[in-house]
């Protein structure tokens, strides 16, 4: 039965509504920074200045953007390797990196010519250490970043300094703080490589964990926090577990120094088609086997995926203070 021209009308009015409606529900939920506490001091726990050269130098041209499988890629996973070896933490078996494989399938090689259909890469590898909980050692968070980027494209080096080198080098000053106070619970620090071709280490990691899943409560991942051109760190994922997440991500926010939002965390179709951030990196597939997750980021900006993503237009002012709120959810969530 064919819908009258009315009918048609108004099911598109309604849709549109519905969108809109949404839409500016989820715009005033990401307007309102999170409460902080003017009487609270900043923290200042982290070793800033190592962090913001770790980063410098995995954005370096000697890493030819830390693609997967590639030697700039193998480089990253050596360094975080070692940093790991030199902080103390301890490695699942002999050593700490976690190598994988996988099959990767392009769709733009349908209309380029220059690359496979199918692609199977070998040299793939995560890399995993841990500092063991005081107190209660059998539950686990994992604090994750992923040190992969795009590499060499046509000619031109992808540096990736906020994607995701700001990242790698978070995760290792926090990694530093945590093996020198540890926590009550187990933290697992997962440098995860193939982000970008489709959270492929964060999948192998979920699928092939190091502990038992009934040991792992939370992940907390990490995903360009180097620079915020709006002024504002987004928390991302509170929605999935509020009465779990929503005192974490207000732990973090109260003594912050940035401005914190809650947000890109629901469902498209009821905030108006603005973006889900769920799948957007490796929080993905923590979420996919029911654990809880804050993804902390900033929204995209001009140099995003850009040859242009170097370190020198990284905000290290905002970088610090992104990375100490970080360790501040993870406090809360440690104890």
């Amino acid at each position: 039965m064919r819908l009258s021209r009315r009918l048609r009308l108004t099911v598109v009015v309604l849709v549109l509504l519905f969108l809109g409606v949404g839409r500016g529900v989820e715009m005033r939920r990401l307007s309102v920074a999170l409460p902080r506490d003017p009487s609270a001091p900043a923290p200042a726990r982290l070793d800033a200045e190592r962090m913001v050269l770790d980063l410098q130098v995995l954005a370096s041209p000697r890493f030819q953007g830390r693609a997967t499988d590639t030697p700039g890629g193998a480089l990253a996973g050596q360094l975080v390797s070692t940093r790991f070896h030199e902080l103390g933490l301890t490695p699942f078996g002999s050593a700490f990196e976690q190598p994988f494989t996988f099959v990767h399938r392009s769709v733009r090689a349908l209309v380029r010519r220059d690359r496979p259909f199918a692609r199977t890469f070998t040299g793939a590898r995560n890399i995993v250490g841990y500092v063991r909980g005081t107190r209660l050692p059998d539950e686990v968070i994992v604090v994750s970043a992923h040190f992969d980027h795009l590499g060499v494209v046509r000619g031109d080096l992808y540096p990736g300094a906020d994607d995701n080198a700001s990242g790698t080098a978070a995760l290792l000053a926090i990694a530093a703080w945590v093996h020198a106070h540890p926590l009550a619970r187990t933290v697992v620090f997962a440098a995860f490589d193939a982000e970008e071709l489709g959270l492929r280490g964060s999948t192998a990691f979920v699928e092939h964990l190091p502990f038992p899943r009934g040991q792992l409560r939370l992940n907390l991942n990490i995903d360009m926090i180097g620079r915020g051109d709006h002024g504002r760190l987004i928390v991302s994922g509170v929605r999935d577990a509020p009465a779990v997440l929503a005192p974490l991500a207000l732990a973090a926010a109260r003594t912050s120094a940035v401005r914190v939002h809650e947000g890109y965390d629901r469902p498209t179709w009821l905030t108006g088609l603005m973006d889900d951030w769920t799948q957007s990196s490796d929080q993905g597939p923590f979420h996919d086997i029911g654990v809880p997750f804050l993804y902390f980021g900033v929204e995209d900006h001009a140099d995003v995926h850009e040859p242009t993503d170097t370190a020198d237009r990284i905000d290290p002012v905002f970088y610090r203070a992104a990375a100490e709120t970080v360790l501040s959810a993870l406090l809360e969530a440690g104890k």
